[in-house]
């Protein structure tokens, strides 16, 4: 497919955000997350009987209400200032690309495990600025393709959920562009001090070795078939929630690609090693009292799943243990206001400080189920599909599938690793795959 990029531009805040707004101070969470950005991408069959026409007028609706939506998120139009751990709300404004395809999406779509990353050319571009780049793509069926990059510093799933359904919303209806003061996180400080931060270890590196990113599908046929035989064979005595409870998706599904991974691990070194499901677990709904709604940053901790090397045991273990340790982690009391960042920054601390020893293998996840992705309407119907971008990076992204009742795991490992854990027979037989 050849992507042609004619246009490419920053789109500022259609109005201008207030000096006393002007800077943006990073919560202790934000500071502590990757500086990484997290891209996906919403795809649009053709609208209308001339939808080559209809496209014209989609983008410059989209480009007219992504301004009005950045008046609401203005950090993400701002710049990024390391020394101050801060961002100057400046409208410097958000890369927006206009790209065309020579193609259908109908063709993008039947081989998407294959092409996707051949039709979104985010630059590479420094980490700091700009903070978000929007790539809009024609088809010449008249078929359209959203693409977004939204810098880590400043959105978890949460955030970014919202501002993709605040700028649906500002396309198809309207979007009152009075500039509200997005809350803050970082003014939840406590009073009292904070533990101190432990940055995380520098990467390890292995030579040049590439990363793959497969995507693994679990319909809801197959994700029944998985908690029934989890729950059938529940020998589980993990403190927290038992198996007598309902079971979600993310959990079993967690614990059969967990399970796969352990395998990878004992296949490399010969033998089973400690091992460390880490998800990324959303504090919004378990603060008290609950925060407002116009919120911008990370506010999540991680939920460590522990599994402990018996050395009188060589096999690996069960799916029930792995899916009773993955619920006990998962599960959050209520929080106060002044211990969400000492509970945030006690979770990240001691999983950097397992990333630091050599004979653990630390596998990081993250969920954007039930987050309504599928339902982002910028005037033209729900998209037929959403995706993520492959990362250079080790992490299991899981998100709802396009019927919301399966789930998409978007794996990325290291080739030779693949390779083994893309042939486990439990994967292969409840799951459909492909490169990424």
């Amino acid at each position: 497919m050849e992507v042609q990029i004619p246009s490419r531009k920053l789109r500022k805040p259609s109005s201008p955000t207030p000096s006393h707004l002007r800077t943006w101070k990073l919560s202790p969470i934000d500071q502590l997350v990757p500086q990484v950005k997290a891209a996906f991408a919403f795809y649009y069959p053709a609208h209308g009987t001339n939808s080559k026409v209809e496209n014209v007028e989609r983008c410059q609706r989209l480009e007219k209400s992504l301004s009005e939506t950045l008046t609401q998120f203005y950090p993400l139009a701002g710049t990024y200032i390391k020394d101050s751990h801060s961002v100057e709300c400046n409208d410097q404004g958000a890369e927006y690309l206009e790209a065309k395809v020579d193609a259908q999406l109908t063709q993008l779509l039947s081989k998407r495990d294959e092409i996707i990353e051949e039709v979104i050319h985010f630059a590479s571009g420094k980490f700091t600025s700009p903070l978000m780049t929007i790539q809009t793509t024609m088809f010449e069926c008249g078929g359209l393709v959203i693409g977004v990059r939204i810098s880590h510093t400043l959105v978890d799933g949460f955030t970014a959920s919202k501002f993709i359904s605040t700028w649906a919303t500002a396309s198809s209806e309207g979007i009152n562009e009075a500039i509200l003061p997005c809350f803050n996180f970082a003014s939840l400080l406590p009073a009292k001090d904070l533990p101190t931060l432990k940055p995380s270890p520098p990467p390890k590196i292995h030579g040049a070795e590439k990363f793959v990113t497969m995507r693994f599908v679990f319909d809801g046929a197959n994700i029944s078939s998985l908690k029934a035989k989890a729950k059938a064979n529940s020998k589980t005595s993990t403190p927290g929630p038992s198996l007598k409870h309902q079971v979600s998706r993310v959990e079993v599904v967690t614990a059969l690609i967990w399970r796969a991974l352990i395998g990878v691990s004992q296949g490399k070194h010969g033998r089973l090693r400690t091992s460390l499901a880490v998800h990324s677990a959303n504090l919004r709904g378990k603060i008290v009292p609950a925060l407002p709604d116009n919120c911008c940053g990370n506010l999540y901790k991680l939920a460590v799943a522990r599994f402990v090397v018996d050395d009188s045991k060589m096999e690996l273990p069960s799916l029930a243990d792995l899916v009773g340790l993955v619920s006990g982690a998962i599960w959050t009391e209520t929080l106060s206001q002044e211990d969400v960042f000492p509970t945030a920054i006690k979770s990240f601390n001691e999983v950097n400080e397992e990333l630091g020893k050599e004979e653990v293998d630390v596998r990081m996840f993250t969920s954007w189920c039930k987050f309504p992705l599928n339902e982002v309407d910028f005037g033209w119907g729900k998209p037929c599909w959403v995706s993520r971008c492959a990362t250079p990076l080790e992490m299991v992204s899981l998100q709802d599938t396009e019927c919301g009742d399966g789930v998409e795991a978007w794996v990325s490992l290291k080739e030779h690793d693949m390779l083994q854990f893309q042939s486990d027979a439990n994967l292969t037989t409840f799951t459909s795959c492909g490169p990424a």
